[in-house]
């Protein structure tokens, strides 16, 4: 290991008492046309090749986090993505390959799409992560974003492009609410039986040697606690994470409704369990980030990554965490400017010193006690997306103390 990285992870170790920082990547291919102008990203298609190097590069990154001294490092799981925006399909099985070859760095996907998952087999794939890791698989869970990969693989999304946005919506809150409860009972209670509207385990009637089933055992369960954490994406999702005692995640929020949103958890998790939160306690702050030597660099690198994870996500309504003119919040599908982004810290971008600043500020907002760090963007080399994570874990964070 290398003595810079000795020390950033003697400093990330004395810190992570009031803060644990991870890393979170898209897993793109690399791209040397990203940007605002064409193609258009629906016109991107790459080869195999191409994805199954980003696939290689993500893994190394993997590796590169824990020796940088980061507390965790997160994937996202996307499916049919010929244009390269997100090539990892199944992050579990990736995580089972970066724990091999690691031995401290926790491991979450942001997020495994559950109304696409048959929830027992997540619960198998999930429990066997985290035995075999020794404890470090994080359970992130989301309900999806692109119809193209939901519909194939049975459910819907409530997307912003989606005409049957609201039927959509609720079908797959409920495959997801089923699911979730399947999940966790599997995962730990001995045995288990769930006979809901969506999902009936087990089925009536199976013979079993004489007999029929009631009841089942996963195989294997947790041998170690785990962290059930959810992306904050609208209203119903606010009041139900906390109810449910998981982890919030919230990304692309204005200060203001940052505020707004992280305060309404904390009432709404007191309310139902009787027990108030330390102020950054079971919530996790996402920050886009480009560190350069000086602002005007980092403004100048940052700005083709940003307006192709725009020009890819904007039409999915992403951006509905934006202040719009009027002070609430930006119409969907908004497809904003890096200025923008920016101006509402959204995105920061800076020197060193800079993103200390940045990061602090957020820090003294709303008390983060979980920073998850976003340090490549869309069409970055890995190479790029490698040293971002390295100036940010030994230049930057270190200005934190």
């Amino acid at each position: 290991m290398r003595d810079a990285a000795g020390k950033v992870v003697a400093y990330l170790g004395a810190c992570l008492v009031t803060m644990r920082v991870g890393t979170f990547l898209f897993g793109g291919v690399e791209m040397d046309d990203a940007g605002g102008g064409p193609p258009a990203s629906t016109d991107r298609r790459y080869d195999n090749d191409a994805v199954w190097q980003a696939t290689e590069r993500l893994v190394d990154a993997g590796v590169t986090a824990e020796r940088l001294g980061y507390d965790s490092y997160w994937l996202t799981e996307h499916h049919f993505q010929h244009e390269g925006y997100e090539v990892v399909p199944n992050g579990l099985m990736l995580g089972a390959v970066i724990a091999e070859r690691t031995e401290r760095i926790r491991l979450g996907m942001a997020f495994n799409i559950i109304p696409q998952w048959n929830p027992l087999r997540f619960a198998e794939d999930f429990a066997t992560l985290h035995n075999i890791s020794g404890g470090r698989a994080i359970l992130g869970v989301g309900r999806g974003t692109v119809p193209r990969e939901a519909e194939t693989l049975g459910t819907q999304i409530g997307s912003f492009d989606n005409p049957s946005q609201v039927k959509a919506d609720d079908l797959n809150r409920q495959q997801f609410d089923e699911a979730m409860q399947v999940i966790q009972m599997a995962l730990d209670q001995e045995t288990f039986a769930f006979h809901g509207e969506v999902y009936d385990f087990p089925p009536p009637g199976i013979p079993d040697r004489g007999g029929t089933v009631k009841e089942l055992t996963l195989v294997p369960r947790p041998r170690y606690p785990y962290e059930t954490w959810q992306a904050i994406t609208s209203p119903p999702t606010l009041e139900q994470v906390p109810r449910r005692g998981w982890g919030g995640v919230f990304w692309n929020n204005h200060p203001t409704f940052l505020t707004e949103r992280w305060s309404r958890f904390a009432e709404v998790y007191e309310e139902a369990h009787g027990r108030a939160l330390a102020r950054g306690e079971k919530r996790m702050l996402v920050l886009c980030t480009r560190v350069e030597d000086t602002r005007e660099q980092a403004v100048e690198k940052l700005r083709p990554g940003h307006d192709e994870f725009w020009k890819f996500l904007g039409p999915y309504g992403w951006s509905k965490g934006y202040m719009g003119a009027d002070g609430r919040p930006a119409p969907a599908g908004l497809v904003p400017t890096l200025e923008e982004s920016l101006d509402q810290r959204i995105f920061l971008a800076g020197s060193p010193a800079d993103m200390a600043d940045s990061i602090g500020w957020y820090r003294d907002l709303v008390g983060v006690e979980d920073l998850l760090l976003f340090p490549g963007m869309p069409g970055d080399s890995y190479d790029v997306v490698e040293e971002q994570m390295a100036r940010l874990a030994e230049e930057v964070l270190p200005l934190l103390s």
